[in-house]
């Protein structure tokens, strides 16, 4: 199966990523909201099979030091092929040098341990939607 790599922003179709997220079983919003937290970003990956999108994540960072990666996602009929590992590993060849975080849907912190990621003892977050991150498992 031949994929494309795509690392910027330009014709990406918006609706196709939130589409994206939302059947990845993420946090997704409209269309226009995800292009811009993606337009803001210093690092973007999309992967297309056949033109169609599959695949993206995305990172934060202030380029000398310190990352965060976020919304990394593969279509659920795409999981297991190897597209997550495209997209993780693009991604964090960006960000060699910096301290990179992530937080992973409850589940899924042994695909991010693969690539050194380990358990943080001193994470701590503040979501707008604390009630509902909290019942998905993300906090105490």
């Amino acid at each position: 199966m031949k994929f494309d790599i795509k690392k910027d922003c330009i014709g990406v179709d918006w609706i196709a990523v939130s589409g994206l997220l939302k059947n990845a079983g993420m946090a997704y919003y409209e269309p226009d909201v995800q292009k811009k937290a993606f337009e803001a970003s210093h690092t973007t990956v999309f992967i297309y099979h056949a033109d169609t999108l599959i695949g993206l994540g995305r990172a934060l960072s202030d380029g000398a030091y310190q990352a965060a990666v976020y919304d990394c996602a593969v279509s659920p009929e795409y999981q297991g092929k190897g597209i997550g590992k495209i997209i993780i590993t693009n991604i964090l060849s960006k960000l060699s040098h910096c301290n990179v975080i992530l937080y992973a849907t409850p589940g899924k912190e042994g695909f991010y341990q693969k690539y050194g990621f380990k358990r943080m003892k001193t994470g701590m977050a503040n979501f707008s939607k604390s009630d509902v991150m909290s019942k998905r498992g993300f906090t105490e």
